[in-house]
């Protein structure tokens, strides 16, 4: 899944929903030690295992947000958002989605996966407020861009 969203060195990225990290030490080392890793998560218990992680790996080049849509990044500051088996579960998926959309850089890139939607559910959800439009379907993702910019 990393893959497909096409993680570089030096990329600042969100992994959005992160839950016990599974996605962390991956996209740490695919950022490199110039990029930096954003992992946001509602649940304390979830942001304190990824601090936990981090601390054993030594990864440094992570930081953790305990957050249910306010992110706290500039506008515009991020090249990739994970967003993976996450919407399904929101309470307030516009107030999200608009946060996602101010945060991503206007190159950036959404990488979204939830094995629990079906695709006319992702794409409604997804695009429903014309804050993006998919830019590729992968084989485990969709890769989404911003609308209007």
């Amino acid at each position: 899944m990393l893959e497909e969203a096409r993680i570089k060195q030096g990329f600042k990225i969100l992994d959005y929903g992160c839950g016990s990290g599974s996605y962390i030490r991956d996209a740490s080392e695919m950022v490199g030690s110039s990029g930096k890793v954003y992992a946001l998560d509602i649940n304390p218990v979830a942001v304190e295992i990824v601090r936990h992680l981090t601390s054993i790996k030594q990864l440094k080049n992570i930081e953790t947000i305990l957050s249910d849509y306010d992110t706290g990044l500039p506008g515009e500051s991020l090249d990739i958002i994970l967003f993976y088996d996450t919407y399904h579960s929101l309470n307030k998926p516009e107030l999200v989605m608009k946060e996602l959309h101010r945060v991503l850089k206007p190159d950036g890139i959404l990488s979204f996966s939830d094995h629990r939607m079906k695709e006319e559910e992702i794409m409604e959800g997804v695009t429903r407020k014309k804050l993006f439009k998919l830019k590729k379907k992968g084989k485990m993702t969709y890769s989404f861009k911003k609308d209007g910019d």
